[in-house]
């Protein structure tokens, strides 16, 4: 490849991305709603380009960081959707009015502090994984169509999240 139509020249890359860059961000803002979101993405996929500018060719920039920014706005999403989950869970969880004693809502709200911080520390699809299972109440076979991968993989990542908190906090 000739070196003046490589993505590595700073100015082919540099006018590729003005001329790509505001479109992508549009797509991203129609697609997921949320345009800060969008620019941090476009941004992120046009590095990633840079840095793997010697193995994606000019003709074939385009789509590749498409690809990469729509993947990132996928998983962005996917995250903010488990991160809502979470707090709606809690609030409702923590609002319920009990009989018991101060002594023991004090140690069930300490187990729940320790709770959601384990779970916020889980990687990202194992507490996806956990949440939609445990407080979603999806089957295995839901969040494996939700994710598209098998039954199986899904069982890992609800082993490897489990195993996680208990060894974090205790049995769950």
């Amino acid at each position: 490849m000739d070196e003046k139509d490589s993505t590595c020249n700073e100015k082919v890359f540099d006018h590729f991305f003005r001329s790509h860059a505001k479109l992508l961000r549009n797509y991203l803002y129609y697609k997921f709603g949320n345009l800060d979101q969008a620019e941090d993405i476009v941004q992120d996929a046009f590095i990633k380009l840079w840095k793997n500018c010697s193995k994606v060719h000019l003709d074939k920039a385009k789509s590749y960081v498409y690809t990469v920014a729509t993947n990132l706005g996928i998983s962005r999403a996917r995250h903010e959707k488990v991160k809502f989950n979470y707090k709606d869970y809690i609030l409702h969880r923590n609002t319920g009015i009990t009989n018991e004693s101060p002594e023991f809502i004090a140690l069930e709200k300490e187990y729940m502090q320790k709770l959601k911080q384990a779970i916020a520390e889980l990687p990202e699809r194992q507490r996806e994984v956990f949440l939609l299972s445990r407080i979603d109440k999806k089957t295995y076979k839901e969040i494996a169509e939700i994710s598209n991968v098998s039954v199986k993989a899904i069982e890992k990542l609800m082993h490897k999240a489990l195993a996680t908190l208990r060894k974090t906090i205790g049995n769950i």
